[in-house]
């Protein structure tokens, strides 16, 4: 998943980022608001960490300008200004989610995989590859026109692997999204869920497979293609 990083102050960014990046997700960092802005239109990203106090002005604004534009990425928002009034605003405007500084980067890690895990994160979209279909919204499986049920921690496994599809998922991220869909705390959870999702794809005809990348994470790779 990448995030941006909206934050003023330097040191502070970069320790967040050293954090996030160490969780799994891929961070970009911009230290104002115009920066920010810029990095949204050249740049997909998956959510925003914002800071309120930015060297240009009120963080904020970045929200209602996202707003205004029909934008529905989800929005974080970091702030000193932590009081019920500025927590209440924060979130009539559309932000999603209001943390406090100073804040534990562990709840920031878990509260931002629980926000990634909302559904109008990924509303109506279809993950894609080789002949396997996984709709986010229903969490429907198919392959070939074919509907199968699967469990919703293979569904939860499955979705964090397609949306970074040949690339490396760290465990420790993948164990964020199974301690998001409840407390799980069999240290061992990732690899018995990863291992039931492989023999499902595989009972059910899948052209996928999910490759151990030992002492890092997993990777779904498609089949490969004919030259």
């Amino acid at each position: 998943m990448r995030l941006l990083l909206v934050q003023g102050n330097r040191q502070l960014a970069a320790l967040t980022a050293r954090k996030l990046a160490k969780a799994g997700f891929e961070i970009d960092v911009a230290r104002t608001m115009a920066k920010c802005l810029i990095r949204l239109r050249t740049t997909p990203f998956d959510a925003i960490i914002l800071d309120r106090e930015l060297p240009d002005g009120d963080g904020l604004s970045v929200v209602k300008t996202l707003r205004k534009k029909g934008n529905p990425i989800p929005v974080m928002i970091v702030a000193t200004m932590s009081g019920v009034n500025e927590r209440v605003e924060g979130l009539n405007e559309g932000a999603d989610d209001y943390m406090a500084m100073p804040f534990s980067f562990d709840e920031l890690r878990e509260r931002m995989v629980a926000l990634l895990r909302r559904p109008k994160t990924y509303l109506g979209r279809s993950l894609r590859l080789g002949n396997l279909v996984f709709n986010t919204l229903s969490r429907e499986l198919t392959i070939m026109g074919n509907h199968h049920a699967i469990t919703q921690c293979e569904a939860t496994m499955l979705e964090a692997l397609l949306s970074r599809s040949n690339r490396i998922v760290p465990k420790e991220l993948l164990g964020g999204f199974v301690r998001a869909r409840g407390p799980n705390r069999n240290p061992n959870a990732v690899e018995v869920y990863v291992h039931r999702l492989r023999h499902e794809l595989a009972a059910i005809g899948a052209n996928v497979t999910i490759q151990t990348v030992h002492g890092v994470g997993y990777m779904i790779e498609g089949p490969l293609q004919s030259r």
